[in-house]
């Protein structure tokens, strides 16, 4: 059973009480989450980073994002009921968690929690107090009244036209996402030309400016207003075609100078999310067109790395000195060989146990590559360094900039044979396999053929990918290669889109660029990011760019 069916196909449903219960149970989970926030310690920490100067603090974001999701939902709660009743639902429901935040305050002023709750502390409370007096009257209130307003708020979201209610949502985000991502945009206004004066115009220390923050959430909202104008615009074939292919030219441009506008480590990551297109488009081929759940991948990635650390290293465990033009196809011949080689003995599985097996020969490579006696060759736990930078003519791509360049132009290529692939008939008989094995065995198509050669063409794309890795570290070891990369992999394919190319590139900047631009904030950047995907498999099951439904009805 591929993952498509298990995330899309089953779904619990609940008992529902009266229209007003359902609200309260709502405000009483947005509450709970709002404690939650507060007492493993991310609020106070959030309090010191500014999104808009002045005004509004990270932390402070996160609460009006709880109090508006609670509204917005206790609403919904209320069904087709008339306008009133559903905005009185949400500010309802708005008024509970900001009570139940409230009591946290009131409780953390009066009784000492610090035993058992470190963030439970006088610094809590000065936060929430919002200087209105610690755990005042005043603040108590202000924070009952306040998850009411904001309760209010989201609830009118729900009683919106669409238009307005997607330029609402879009205005809010662009400037909530310029303030979060200040560094990223102040970089580029830095470093493009007859820019640089709107930096200071634009941003403070470390947040947007409060006018321009308006400036941006108007011009997002009027943005979104005209893109729905366009859309609810009967345009002949010709248009449409031509829109794509403006969209697709500018998203080309804004890949390709994106390294080149901004700092040094926005570099880095979009080299770390170059490199993750490449290994998820290799599993794209497994998991996504034949449906082969993989979680032994990162054993061809490594078998690709070593490769070229053996053939490229400066070290003594070097067995030649090539250049990385050289290694990197034997590279992908000697990952998609172990392909073919492992996929003989676990394909004869499916499903559950095909995912088991693939696990445990993932394993296997690891330990072997940390065993003494592999030790004289592979260099056991000390890894393989001094990997050579690959060479064009006398160019050394030594920078981040140059080696993003490196992976992108390798994920293309990768990319493009996906593509072609993916729309052969090679590419169908993969979807038959994936859909229903025992129907496409009925229609005469070879399973055991079909999966070997998904396999071994994934296990390929791995292989490239491993090398691309090995000369952009400048080193491998061991460590590099744990189940935890399998995992990433996968978990990009599930949010992008199984079996879509577009969504590999999405899921990777949603999964691995994301979390790294917001390193800042620890680890509690992996707290929002795992509910950020609990919310997602609920809203939009099928991924981010889900796979064009016309791609299973050609089979």
């Amino acid at each position: 059973m591929t993952f498509a069916a298990v995330t899309s196909s089953y779904r619990l449903e609940r008992r529902r009480g009266g229209a007003l219960a359902e609200a309260l149970r709502i405000g009483l989970f947005g509450g709970l989450a709002a404690i939650a926030f507060a007492l493993v310690g991310a609020y106070t920490i959030m309090d010191g980073r500014p999104v808009i100067e002045g005004v509004l603090t990270l932390a402070q974001t996160v609460l009006v994002t709880i109090g508006l999701a609670t509204g917005a939902f206790g609403a919904r709660a209320a069904g087709a009921a008339p306008a009133a009743t559903r905005l009185a639902h949400g500010a309802a429901a708005g008024l509970l968690a900001g009570i139940l935040l409230a009591a946290l305050v009131l409780l953390v002023s009066s009784v000492n929690l610090r035993a058992t709750l470190v963030a439970a502390s006088p610094a809590l409370v000065r936060a929430l107090s919002f200087g209105l007096g610690l755990a005042s009257t005043r603040a108590l209130a202000c924070l009952a009244v306040g998850g009411a307003m904001l309760g209010l708020a989201g609830s009118v979201l729900t009683v919106l036209p669409p238009v307005a209610r997607r330029a609402v949502v879009a205005g809010l985000a662009a400037a909530v996402a310029a303030g979060l991502f200040r560094d990223v945009f102040a970089s580029i206004l830095d470093n493009v030309p007859g820019l640089r004066g709107l930096e200071s115009a634009i941003f403070g220390f470390s947040g947007v400016n409060p006018a321009a923050a308006v400036v941006l959430c108007l011009a997002a909202a009027a943005l979104s207003v005209g893109r729905s104008a366009l859309r609810g615009r009967a345009l002949s074939e010709r248009s449409i075609a031509l829109r794509k292919r403006i969209g697709l030219a500018l998203m080309i441009v804004a890949i390709l100078a994106l390294p080149l506008v901004t700092n040094a480590f926005v570099a880095q990551v979009a080299m770390l999310v170059a490199l993750y297109i490449l290994m998820g488009m290799g599993l794209n081929i497994e998991l996504g067109l034949a449906g082969l759940v993989d979680l032994g991948f990162v054993a061809f990635f490594a078998v690709g790395a070593y490769t070229v650390a053996l053939l490229s290293s400066n070290t003594p465990f070097a067995i030649a000195h090539v250049s990385f033009w050289i290694a990197l196809p034997i590279a992908v011949a000697l990952a998609a060989v172990a392909g073919l080689l492992f996929g003989l003995p676990v394909l004869r599985v499916r499903g559950d146990y095909l995912a088991m097996a693939t696990l445990g020969l993932g394993e296997i490579v690891r330990v072997l590559v940390l065993s003494d006696a592999l030790a004289p060759v592979l260099g056991g736990s000390q890894g393989i360094i001094e990997i050579a930078r690959p060479r064009i003519g006398g160019l050394v791509l030594n920078t981040p900039a140059d080696l993003y360049y490196l992976a992108l132009a390798i994920a293309a290529i990768v990319g493009l044979v996906s593509w072609r692939l993916q729309h052969s008939r090679i590419g169908r008989a993969w979807l038959a396999v994936r859909e229903d094995e025992d129907v496409a065995q009925a229609l005469g198509i070879d399973l055991v053929a079909m999966k070997l050669l998904a396999y071994t063409v994934g296990a390929a794309f791995a292989g490239a990918a491993g090398a691309v890795f090995a000369v952009l570290i400048g080193s491998v070891f061991p460590h590099s290669f744990q189940l935890l990369v399998s995992i990433n992999v996968l978990a990009i394919l599930v949010i992008g889109g199984l079996g879509s190319l577009p969504g590999v590139v999405v899921g990777a900047i949603a999964l691995i660029g994301l979390p790294e631009l917001l390193r800042e904030f620890g680890e509690f950047r992996y707290l929002f990011y795992g509910l950020a995907l609990v919310a997602m498999m609920h809203l939009k099951a099928e991924g981010l760019w889900p796979a064009h439904a016309k791609e299973t009805s050609h089979v």
